[in-house]
């Protein structure tokens, strides 16, 4: 709203309208902006939640090794998240710009389905929350309208990274003069190659390009449910989903903004992407919401973002990785919430093979080192390390195989 407001000021020759044409300049302020957000609603909040009596009532555990009670935290904390990441990008952002619509839809569509399931736990005290069946119908249906939208959007559009090699000269990447439909994504152990999903359908013949998309929009189905699922497995402990999202929202934000850059996309040999650079703005408030919400959620917790705010989270990330055509690099990116995914389909498949034997003591697998008798504290900065460091891996993957 305030883009708009200023772009029309700009007319009249006011002075510093202008800046807020800039990216750098909206992308900061949407940090900050999430940032003060959180932490100014957050308070507030949770004291209408402890008010309202909006309470933990279902753990494990209900006393951790520090003898700090985890019963009767307030829940449903993923709101505060919520708040603070749409608001500026309200504010802040292009709101015709198509990508900025997908993130802002999926964050909300999610966010209202882990409410639904926070809400049957605390008020109905069901512990199962909302069914499996219906929760898994929501994540398809959120996936299979990003998908669709990417497809059939004649506003989704990139230009591909061709490369030029001149004898006796250092390579040179050129891009198509003109921007359109793409079924290709990168793939970060391959240099200077991008996958197509037409491809893998080449069997298909002349039909192998409706073939690649509907492909493409299973593929997206399957990266949102996963990703999504993955966030809400690694929200176990104080601090832990948040710090991990956060993290892997840099490396995210960072990719999107070097798509969307013509000549780092040219000298890092990827696609470019026009429009993208609104999703910095959205995840500079992604980050800036995270970071104020870990003021109350890092140990001892004061709230928990629920699945209000973990399924949200994972929504979130699955659908920048998509849109800014690096769903395959997010196994790497995203690597914490792969490990806790896996944790849980080996313990089940080896449980179900073995008459009941475990390999890990509990899943998912950060509660097997908190049964190893690791303090909470430790678990949390173990993964949050681990979460640096695949991300780290897969920026220098994707960045080193461009060059």
């Amino acid at each position: 709203m305030l883009y708009y407001l200023f772009r029309f000021l700009e007319q009249f020759g006011i002075s510093g309208a202008r800046i807020w044409g800039y990216i750098s300049f909206r992308a900061l302020l949407a940090l900050i902006l999430s940032l003060v957000i959180s932490a100014w609603f957050g308070e507030r909040f949770i004291k209408y939640l402890k008010r309202k009596q909006i309470t933990e009532t279902q753990r494990d555990t209900k006393i951790d090794p520090f003898g700090v009670k985890k019963i009767g935290v307030p829940s449903m904390g993923g709101i505060i998240i919520i708040v603070s990441i749409i608001i500026p990008v309200l504010l802040l952002g292009r709101l015709r710009n198509i990508y900025l619509i997908l993130m802002i839809i999926t964050t909300l569509w999610l966010g209202f389905l882990g409410g639904m399931d926070d809400y049957i736990k605390i008020f109905h005290r069901n512990k199962e929350g909302l069914k499996g069946k219906y929760k898994i119908v929501g994540q398809i249906g959120i996936g299979l309208i990003v998908g669709l939208v990417l497809w059939s959007s004649p506003d989704v559009k990139s230009n591909e990274n061709l490369v030029i090699q001149r004898q006796g000269q250092e390579m040179v990447v050129k891009h198509r003069a003109d921007a359109r439909k793409t079924l290709k994504t990168t793939i970060p152990f391959v240099k200077g190659h991008n996958l197509d999903y037409s491809n893998l359908m080449s069997f298909c013949g002349k039909y192998k390009t409706a073939a690649g998309w509907i492909l493409f929009v299973i593929m997206t189905i399957l990266v949102v449910t996963a990703v999504s699922n993955g966030a809400n497995l690694n929200d176990g402990m104080d601090g832990m989903c948040a710090g991990n999202s956060a993290i892997i929202g840099v490396a995210l934000g960072i990719l999107a903004y070097v798509s969307s850059h013509l000549e780092f996309a040219a000298y890092l040999n990827i696609m470019y992407i026009p429009g993208s650079q609104e999703l910095v703005v959205f995840m500079c408030a992604f980050i800036g919401a995270l970071i104020g919400f870990l003021w109350y959620n890092a140990y001892p917790a004061q709230v928990f973002m629920g699945d209000t705010g973990s399924l949200a989270l994972g929504g979130a990330v699955a659908s920048m990785a998509l849109l800014t055509h690096t769903e395959l690099l997010l196994v790497i990116v995203g690597g914490v919430y792969v490990c806790e995914a896996l944790s849980v389909i080996i313990q089940v498949t080896y449980f179900r093979h073995t008459g009941g034997k475990r390999i890990f003591r509990m899943t998912p697998v950060h509660h097997h080192f908190e049964l190893g008798g690791w303090k909470e504290t430790k678990v949390v900065a173990v993964f949050t390390l681990a979460s640096v460091v695949f991300c780290a891996l897969g920026m220098l993957l994707f960045l080193q195989w461009g060059l």
